[in-house]
């Protein structure tokens, strides 16, 4: 059983497990970049132990990262309140796929590597992730479709904006009422609740949305309906369809911020631990696009060393039977408790799918915000991008957008959206007009 009675004692825990790391888990790849390098092409190899096979494909092909040291991440003090008030009554299930007596705050705060249920652990970490836990909505935000390569010159062959990617929480809330479980939870099992749309370009895209509810009930699969600009009505979808990427994007709906799979629906095992480089404070916002790569990420920008957790996760059931990937590598930030990358690999284990963020720690989602400021710092993805490293083509995304009205974007916890929001008939109203 799990026990945190201050919350200095949660810091000293993480901050000591990471300073053990630096000390002992260095190895003389990582002792080959400090701060103030300059990564490029030319001396990629620098990093290749350094990142995930599918960051060091980018860096082959015109990525740079400017190398900067180390920062602190911290979370936000109602979520480590939370954390200090409920961990201790949570543990696994007998059978170790789901959580029972999980409220609020991190489920699993003491991670132990000789654990032999820490993948499953970190994966559920995950899930109730710091970054947001209540609601948040992103708005009008743009993405370019590029076949990436170094020093090709930028084309995009699809721009998409969208309006929201917004999403709902129930349970696990610890800034916004009602806290820390939203009532309807226990009517409905719903756990969260996510929507994308409306599509506002490719004109012929526009009022394509998407909607999404997730269920605590271990055998609940999601519920997924979307709204087509061709038909003009709303399809439900094959709960597989969550796991195969849309339209010309390499995104898909499992993997659009970070691992976001039915956690019940796959096993997992743990890789190890390892000091990697990621951009956790990133210095641009809205992202620069990568001029020596053609588009296919965001550089040059900061990266620093840090503490990472390394789980794969591999289909369990029929339910993933007709998915493309035979196996996921999450990359999980042992600070932040988000993945700054995750390598996807097809049915014949070879690389497939890499998805890469950029995100930015400070107190608003950008410099000028006039709404969005908070009183404590928390991190905020300024940028997203998923290549198929088959073939070159990626869809990088910036949050905010280059082409777009709102220069905010990032809503997180400030009850920018309930439940209302979320439904198969706002999600028709919001499609056809085009707003809500």
């Amino acid at each position: 059983m799990i026990e945190i009675t201050h919350r200095a004692t949660h810091f000293a825990t993480i901050v000591s497990a990471f300073a053990l790391a630096l000390i002992v888990g260095v190895s003389p790849a990582s002792a080959q970049v400090k701060p103030g390098d300059f990564i490029t092409p030319d001396n990629a190899s620098k990093v290749k132990d350094l990142v995930s096979p599918g960051v060091f494909y980018k860096v082959q092909r015109g990525m740079t990262m400017k190398i900067v040291p180390t920062e602190r991440i911290d979370w936000p003090p109602p979520y480590t309140d939370a954390t200090e008030k409920y961990s201790s009554q949570v543990q696994l299930s007998k059978d170790h796929r789901t959580v029972i007596g999980y409220v609020a705050g991190q489920p699993f705060p003491m991670i132990d590597a000789n654990d032999p249920y820490v993948a499953s652990k970190v994966v559920w970490n995950a899930m109730w992730r710091p970054i947001s836990n209540d609601d948040y909505d992103l708005r009008y935000y743009d993405c370019d479709t590029v076949y990436s390569g170094r020093n090709k010159p930028y084309f995009a062959i699809w721009y998409y904006q969208t309006g929201h990617y917004a999403g709902y929480d129930l349970v696990g809330r610890t800034e916004v009422e009602p806290m820390p479980v939203d009532p309807d939870f226990k009517l409905t099992n719903r756990l969260w609740l996510f929507l994308l749309g409306p599509e506002l370009a490719p004109e012929n895209q526009r009022g394509s949305s998407l909607l999404r509810y997730r269920y605590g009930e271990p055998a609940h699969g999601d519920d997924t309906w979307t709204w087509e600009p061709g038909t003009r009505r709303l399809r439900r979808l094959n709960e597989a369809m969550n796991s195969t990427a849309t339209d010309a994007q390499t995104f898909d709906p499992d993997r659009y911020s970070g691992f976001n799979a039915k956690i019940e629906e796959y096993n997992y095992k743990f890789l190890g631990e390892k000091q990697m480089l990621a951009t956790v404070d990133a210095e641009y916002s809205p992202e620069r696009r990568c001029e020596t790569d053609g588009g296919g990420s965001a550089c040059p920008e900061r990266w620093q060393m840090r503490h990472m957790y390394i789980v794969s996760a591999e289909p369990r059931n029929s339910v993933n039977a007709s998915a493309l990937d035979s196996k996921t590598v999450i990359y999980m930030d042992s600070e932040m408790w988000f993945e700054p990358y995750v390598d996807t690999y097809d049915r014949s284990g070879q690389l497939f799918r890499n998805n890469t963020f950029w995100l930015a720690y400070r107190d608003r989602p950008v410099p000028d915000a006039k709404i969005a400021i908070y009183p404590f710092k928390r991190e905020f993805v300024v940028g997203s991008c998923s290549t198929d490293v088959q073939t070159g083509q990626a869809t990088m995304c910036y949050l905010p957008g280059h082409e777009t009205q709102e220069r905010e974007c990032w809503y997180i916890n400030m009850g920018a959206v309930d439940k209302a929001f979320f439904t198969t008939e706002a999600l028709v109203k919001m499609a056809e007009t085009g707003h809500m």
